[in-house]
């Protein structure tokens, strides 16, 4: 999702992608720590995103795309919730 978010960000704002225009996702682990780390180049999650979604696995969009359906929401929404992992 965040490579994503910054391809589709520098689209009407080139300069947001810097002098990396090569994005990429990095794993690494740490067997003393027994920790993995995953690192990107894409555009990071703000305060309200990481309470959202840390500590999710996957979370799938159908269920905010029903509400905001019933809600009454504008059928251009489709297409804009998906699965992320984080």
């Amino acid at each position: 999702d965040a490579l994503d978010k910054i391809r589709f960000l520098s689209l009407s704002e080139p300069e947001e992608l810097g002098d990396n225009k090569d994005l990429e996702i990095r794993i690494s682990f740490d067997a003393e720590e027994r920790t993995l780390s995953i690192r990107d180049s894409g555009v990071g999650m703000t305060k309200q995103d990481l309470v959202n979604n840390l500590g999710t696995v996957a979370k799938s969009g159908t269920s905010a795309f029903v509400e905001m359906m019933q809600a009454g929401a504008d059928m251009s929404l489709i297409g804009q919730f998906g699965v992320g992992f984080y």
